[in-house]
């Protein structure tokens, strides 16, 4: 061991881009609509168009207990929206999204796209951070809970999100892939 210190910022990007790059990003390939939106119980929650035709998410606070199963839409569209999204604009932008009006992705196509370029971005905002900033405190970019919370704490939880979000996503995939057909189109 050397007396110099690891790149932690560098390490924290590293394992985001390693997930994406060796896990995550080659599972979302070849999904279609009907299975991003395939809802494998009743009572799902899912994205949904709205009157004016936006996509809007199922959501309550607090949630129900237990919480209900979600689709691959959901899932990547929180994972695009509230998780990357959401931290882009309050940490690297003009602090103007909302949630409550936010259009949530309407495809599989769509998902992957916005996945795709809110996690190309977050890694590289993340990349172009001083190693201080990892130490300063997130302010009033996250809820007063977390304000005196390290950045580099909202980056492992980024980090966290993906990867937790993404395996389910991929479990969701394997079953849907292996469900029998006239079941699951029967559900």
């Amino acid at each position: 061991m050397t007396g110099t210190s690891p790149d932690w910022p560098g390490q924290v990007v590293d394992q985001l881009e390693f997930h994406w790059e060796h896990s995550l990003w080659p599972r979302l390939q070849g999904m279609e609509d009907d299975e991003f939106f395939w809802e494998p119980v009743e009572g799902c929650w899912s994205v949904r168009p709205g009157p004016d035709g936006a996509f809007a998410a199922d959501w309550a606070v607090p949630a129900p207990q237990p919480p209900p199963v979600t689709t691959i839409a959901w899932r990547l569209g929180h994972m695009v929206v509230a998780v990357l999204e959401l931290r882009l604009d309050r940490h690297f932008g003009p602090r103007e999204m909302d949630l409550a009006d936010t259009r949530w992705p309407g495809s599989a196509d769509e998902a992957r796209d916005r996945l795709h370029a809110a996690c190309r971005r977050w890694c590289a905002e993340l990349r172009a951070l001083a190693p201080e900033a990892f130490a300063a405190p997130v302010g009033d970019a996250e809820p007063p809970q977390w304000s005196a919370e390290p950045f580099a704490t909202l980056a492992l939880h980024v980090n966290r999100e993906l990867i937790h979000h993404g395996a389910e996503v991929a479990l969701l995939r394997d079953l849907y892939r292996s469900h029998p057909a006239h079941i699951r189109d029967a559900l």
